[in-house]
């Protein structure tokens, strides 16, 4: 499975990431160690929601949406 997911930064509640993996746990483990250099300074994180998708390409596709304007603004309002 692959994971499209939201994180929200709990110092900066107005900060927001938006990432792809295929082990979720072990990667909010590393946003919230400081080890992912985007999320570093803005630990912790809690996870705000995530989609499963088995087709990595559709995972791909919807994570680039999601860092779009429109996905951004879908995000906000759905998510």
């Amino acid at each position: 499975m692959f994971y499209v997911y939201i994180l929200k930064s709990k110092s900066d509640p107005d900060r927001y990431y938006v990432g792809m993996t295929s082990d979720l746990r072990a990667r909010l483990k590393k946003h919230n160690a400081g080890e992912v250099s985007h999320t570093s300074k803005f630990t912790p994180w809690e996870l705000k929601t995530y989609v499963a998708f088995s087709d990595e390409q559709q995972a791909i596709a919807f994570e680039k949406y999601l860092k779009s304007a429109s996905g951004r603004a879908f995000a906000k309002k759905r998510l």
